[in-house]
């Protein structure tokens, strides 16, 4: 009688095809571009995402070492890629406690990189920030002389007219939330706790010109789910609301009502000529966001038994509009488009004001589907699409202004774009005035890019 052999256990998603980690960090000179990169693009495109080591399975996509993608642009050349893990304490095997309390320095740091007063910061709400240096060594971890006491959001705003970078920690013991406002120099000048019912996952936020924005949604930390891998739940009693609460931290948080909903990700928030605040954001109803959590390797489950989801809701992350209004104590909501979009950008200029373009990466439902960078035309309610087709992911399109701009989409929007069987990956210049045609360039990276985060456009001048 012949046997029949049985299958390997599929790979989780984290660790197979676009998403699969590399082995090892490289560098290469002089990429190939197809195209012309614009004489003007001088600078650095940073990416950060998860990257475990090799033979290392973190139990889910979140939480793998942090590893940063940098491409050198200047001259109209690709003058150098190079790939570094963030050589934190958690890469080092240290210990995650020290005299028995929290080391806020062991912490992936794989999920952003910034630049805020000269310094790049690799984020990750875990714990501190790390610094590294313009050729992607890791510097060390950053307390802010001390005064930062909390982990650091991966979503820090920094004010396009000030200078000021408003971030936020939050943690699994009281204070759960707690609010910090940088200067431009990079000094911590305030820290504010917020009161919040409990340990709730709060990945972003947002600021206008006169408030912060605050998300606090009915994902929470579960103690009982330690083992078990991410432990973060939906729990239905949490509730949802959104809160207004003035920028210099004085003064209540003023909280509104929403339907329940997850939101990982803010697009932007401003006050409109009414005074009422306009927040736009990538909304998870409760069966989007059991997919996507079932999928990266969370828990789903209570009990054994798997968790209800109403069948009328959408199982995409969808352009969404909250609108509150400090005068009457109203809350409006509404569904932008049913495209299932994430990592929503815009250009940096128009954080917190008012502003006409948002862009988006197109999330393809199943094998099927297909990639794309979508962009959003908030004034007329227009969408523009670069597709990539069926067998391509796009990555987070980040905007880089032109010199001398005289619209808001004057500039390029810049993606790593991978293979989805994991072949290969390239960075997409694509005209962002003109999304749906031709890319201005390609630049063919020398090895796959996994599927990551975000990133940044560091110009020159910013290092300097």
């Amino acid at each position: 009688m012949t046997e029949t052999a049985t299958p390997a256990e599929a790979e989780p998603m984290y660790l197979d095809g676009a998403y699969a980690p590399v082995p090892d960090e490289i560098d290469a000179v002089d990429l190939p571009v197809t195209g012309a990169l614009p004489a003007e693009l001088s600078g650095r495109y940073f990416r950060n995402g998860p990257n475990p080591v090799p033979g290392d399975d973190p139990g889910h996509w979140f939480a793998g070492h942090g590893m940063v993608h940098g491409v050198r642009i200047a001259d109209g050349r690709a003058e150098w890629y190079r790939n570094r893990w963030v050589r934190t304490s958690l890469l080092a095997n240290a210990d995650r406690h020290a005299g028995g309390a929290r080391d806020l320095a062991v912490n992936p740091a794989n999920t952003h990189i910034i630049e805020h007063s000269g310094r790049l910061l690799a984020l990750c709400e875990g714990g501190l920030p790390y610094e590294l240096s313009p050729e992607l060594d890791t510097v060390g971890p950053v307390d802010f002389r001390g005064r930062l006491r909390t982990a650091m959001t991966a979503h820090p705003k920094e004010d396009p007219e000030t200078g000021e970078l408003f971030f936020f920690g939050y943690g699994v013991q009281p204070p759960y939330v707690t609010y910090h406002r940088l200067s431009p120099a990079g000094e911590l000048e305030r820290s504010v706790e917020i009161d919040v019912p409990g340990p709730t996952m709060m990945h972003d936020f947002a600021i206008t010109e006169n408030y912060v924005v605050w998300l606090d949604l009915p994902i929470v930390f579960d103690f009982a789910l330690v083992s078990k891998g991410m432990p973060f739940q939906w729990d239905d009693a949490y509730g949802a609301r959104l809160g207004l609460m003035r920028r210099d931290g004085t003064g209540p948080v003023r909280w509104f009502d929403i339907e329940p909903c997850y939101v990982f990700h803010v697009g932007n928030a401003r006050e409109d000529a009414d005074g009422r605040v306009l927040l736009d954001g990538v909304r998870y109803s409760r069966r989007a966001w059991d997919s996507v959590w079932d999928a990266t390797g969370g828990n789903t489950h209570v009990n054994g038994h798997e968790l209800t989801m109403a069948a009328a809701e959408s199982g995409s992350s969808v352009l969404y509009r909250w609108t509150l209004d400090p005068a009457t104590g109203r809350t409006s909501e509404a569904q932008l488009d049913d495209r299932g979009v994430e990592f929503p950008t815009i250009a940096d200029a128009r954080v917190g004001r008012d502003g006409r373009y948002l862009y988006t990466v197109g999330e393809p439902e199943g094998h099927d589907g297909r990639g794309s960078v979508v962009k959003y035309d908030l004034a007329t309610g227009s969408v523009a699409e670069h597709d990539l087709g069926t067998d391509k992911l796009a990555g987070e399109a980040v905007f880089v202004p032109a010199a001398n701009a005289t619209h808001e989409d004057d500039g390029w929007l810049l993606s790593v774009v991978s293979d989805k069987a994991g072949r290969g990956s390239e960075l997409l210049v694509l005209d962002a005035a003109d999304v749906a045609g031709e890319p201005v360039a390609t630049i063919t990276l020398p090895r796959r890019v996994p599927v990551g985060f975000h990133g940044s456009w560091i110009a020159d001048s910013e290092l300097a």
